[in-house]
């Protein structure tokens, strides 16, 4: 459960890191307890995007994650950007990601900012 916990903050920092750097992510509310709720929601919505999509997009274009030495790592980090931004649509949260280069730029933010923060904070259970 820590780990779970651990995670979800780290996503959630890398979120708002994100959010804070790149105008065309945007994070919206009435109050800041309104927005604080919505990256948290938001943050497990990016949380199960990874743990469940991702590992299957990456076993579908194994090939290209050869021929491109890992560089389409980049691409299938975008696209979990924008599915968790149009699933955070559908549950009607304001959180929403503008076009594809938007979305690549703010994947290599939030991993190197996720990578941070689980070197940061503790992750024994």
């Amino acid at each position: 459960m820590k780990h779970f916990l651990v995670k979800t903050i780290a996503n959630a920092a890398a979120l708002a890191v994100a959010i804070w750097l790149l105008k065309d992510i945007t994070l919206t509310g009435q109050n800041t307890g309104r927005q604080i709720l919505t990256l948290i929601l938001v943050a497990l919505i990016f949380g199960l995007v990874n743990f469940l999509v991702k590992p299957l997009v990456k076993l579908l274009s194994f090939p290209l994650f050869i021929l491109t030495l890992g560089l389409i790592t980049l691409v299938v980090n975008a696209l979990m950007l924008l599915l968790t931004s149009w699933l955070a649509g559908q549950a009607d949260l304001a959180f929403h990601v503008d076009g594809f280069w938007t979305a690549l730029l703010g994947g290599v933010i939030i991993s190197i900012v996720a990578w941070a923060m689980h070197v940061i904070l503790p992750d024994e259970d």
